[in-house]
């Protein structure tokens, strides 16, 4: 703990004079976050470290697992942040981030015993159908390659769950927010995207297009319904 105050100290004494213009500008004019980003709770991974981001660039929320559960089914943090950065800071991007070696996700694979922690049991709920995905469809994958694939399709279960949020889907809806699904390799030091129009996760590679889920496109239901005759 005396490390992690000591650098407190030299984040006053040489970090923030030399971004004092900066912190000045976000003090004065507020917050203009360019994406949300929902990540891992895990100590490993930092979204404003991955992305190396300015203060100011993203707005971040982390829990175990990258979950977002459904709308209605839980008043909470995770809802109230999305809410927030889409409805009030005009966020246009989304990520949702899993990683390799998620304890949350490790639990959820393997069926590890919660007993303890009955709290993180009833979390990982939201995050069964990623589970009865893998086991179903990989019924001969091996402890390590059920954990990294269950990790995956979490990111993939968690997107559809945050397009249940009424200020997302309306965003959607009008073009407006695109949505995107990493997946931080920690041992290769390498982030995959979701791409929405093939389902595979690839590499996100300097100066190539991005793969995104979902992008900014206007989508609306009567939009693609003919006119009666």
């Amino acid at each position: 703990m005396n490390e992690l105050i000591g650098r407190v100290f030299s984040f006053e004494k040489q970090v923030f004079p030399n971004q004092s213009t900066l912190y000045a500008r976000l003090a004065s004019d507020g917050q203009r976050p360019k994406a949300l980003m929902i990540s891992c709770a895990d100590s490993r991974i930092v979204p404003e470290h991955i992305m190396q981001a300015e203060p100011g660039d993203l707005f971040v929320c982390r829990n175990a697992g990258n979950i977002v559960p459904p709308f209605a089914t839980q008043n909470g943090g995770v809802s109230s942040t999305v809410e927030y950065a889409v409805a009030a800071l005009g966020v246009r991007d989304i990520i949702v981030c899993g990683h390799s070696d998620c304890g949350a996700m490790k639990a959820l694979a393997i069926n590890q015993d919660l007993g303890g922690m009955p709290n993180v049991a009833a979390w990982l709920r939201h995050s069964h159908a990623a589970h009865k995905v893998v086991v179903e469809s990989y019924p001969q994958m091996d402890d390590a390659q059920r954990i990294r694939t269950v990790s995956l399709e979490n990111v993939v279960i968690q997107l559809a769950h945050l397009r249940t949020h009424p200020s997302v889907a309306a965003g959607i809806a009008r073009g407006e927010i695109a949505l995107h699904g990493w997946f931080v390799d920690i041992h290769a030091g390498c982030v995959l995207g979701l791409d929405g129009k093939t389902g595979r996760f690839v590499p996100l590679r300097e100066g190539e297009p991005l793969p995104v889920a979902l992008p900014h496109e206007t989508r609306r239901a009567a939009d693609f319904v003919e006119a009666a005759e």
